[in-house]
């Protein structure tokens, strides 16, 4: 019997509206359309004056700590970042650098970036699965990459992207399956 997975989203972009934000959120839909699924989004948007101010999560405000929470707690992790010069945002790693080292490991982790140009496509497999390494946490084999003109705002547009969102969750299916049908007690990421 399979139970609702809990996926946090953690959008890297500091401003409104982020198609950084829109694409995670496509994502997200992507998922729910094969599991059940309880999301809670992390906007960096949202937190980015509060979090600045923060060399260690005890300085942190409690809504701040409670987003963290989340992010350890997760079932699965739906991250991304827009690229800036070749790689996530300065605050987006911020984020990571207050969650607790040992918190993700073997938790899953889709990943996700935008960029202006496809040049920067590569920044998901050169930058973000090195940070999520470093966590030891478990990337999907495949991640999402968007530029600016697959979107209108932060609606995707594009078809092609649509369908990598597709495979990507398809992809990533039978480690998620798996998770859902283990139970919360017994979930334990090793």
């Amino acid at each position: 019997m399979s139970r609702p997975l809990q996926v946090v989203i953690v959008a890297g972009s500091g401003r409104r509206p982020s198609r950084t934000l829109g694409l995670l959120h496509a994502i997200a839909a992507q998922l729910g359309q094969h599991l059940v699924i309880r999301t809670e989004v992390v906007a960096l948007s949202d937190l980015g004056g509060q979090l600045l101010s923060a060399t260690e999560l005890a300085q942190l405000p409690d809504p701040v700590r409670q987003k963290i929470a989340a992010i350890e707690s997760a079932d699965v992790l739906v991250a991304g970042s827009p690229v800036y010069r070749g790689s996530y945002s300065g605050l987006f790693k911020h984020l990571f650098d207050l969650v607790p080292q040992e918190s993700l490991i073997g938790k899953p982790v889709l990943l996700a970036a935008t960029g202006g140009s496809d040049r920067h496509a590569l920044a998901i497999d050169h930058q973000l699965r090195p940070l999520f390494a470093f966590f030891q946490a478990l990337t999907l084999p495949l991640g999402v990459y968007a530029n600016a003109l697959e979107f209108d705002n932060e609606t995707i547009i594009s078809p092609a992207l649509q369908e990598r969102i597709a495979l990507t969750v398809q992809r990533a299916l039978p480690v998620l399956q798996a998770v859902a049908a283990t139970p919360v007690q017994a979930h334990v990421h090793v």
